[in-house]
């Protein structure tokens, strides 16, 4: 039989105990975040100003039913906002419940077991999905105010069988734009797994 030192049987179960620990703390949260951000996109053709942030509370998975939380910060709203439209590509074969729609205003809160979410719930008077236009309306009952934070949560949307990756831009109508003409605010760059 052979025997170990005391300080080595030691010393190999603290190293075997932080290195579980980075595993669970440091490994699994960035594949997380990795599969439900746009992160570092490189030679996406949207310039790195332009992408948007967002999440997919399960995950993202193809063919699975999904809540998309595609956010806009403050600073890219610089005008007050009537309606939001969001324009996606032909090959995206998802399917958005148009009922299920919801706009969030305000700081989103840390990531502390003392932190409550201040964020308003915007009053969304009608949404359309153009189907053939591939594009999603979002009309609000009183405009937003410039310099929100924001966060359009799409709830019940049916993920495409087939994964990818799709850009969905983000177009406003501010109040006194004439003829349907919308502003670009900028690009979710998601991935379907």
């Amino acid at each position: 039989m052979f025997s170990f030192p005391t300080s080595s049987v030691k010393r190999f179960f603290s190293t075997a105990a932080i290195a579980a620990s980075l595993g669970i703390f440091g490994i699994y949260p960035a594949i997380t975040w990795a599969q439900n951000n746009s992160g570092l996109t490189i030679f996406s053709g949207v310039d790195r100003k332009d992408q948007l942030s967002y999440y997919l509370d399960f995950g993202g998975e193809s063919g699975n039913v999904d809540r998309y939380r595609l956010k806009i910060p403050a600073k890219k709203l610089k005008v007050a906002v009537n309606r939001f439209a969001i324009s996606y590509p032909n090959y995206y074969k998802g399917k958005f419940d148009p009922s299920q729609v919801e706009i969030l205003v305000g700081k989103e809160p840390g990531f502390s077991f003392f932190s409550t979410d201040t964020r308003q719930s915007i009053k969304v008077s009608q949404v359309e999905w153009d189907q053939q236009d591939f594009n999603l309306q979002i009309f609000l009952e009183q405009r937003l105010p410039a310099g929100q934070d924001v966060e359009i949560v799409l709830s019940n949307v049916q993920n495409p069988s087939m994964g990818g990756t799709f850009y969905f831009n983000c177009n406003i109508e501010a109040p006194g734009d004439v003829g349907g003409l919308v502003r670009y605010v900028g690009t979710w760059i998601i991935s379907i797994s």
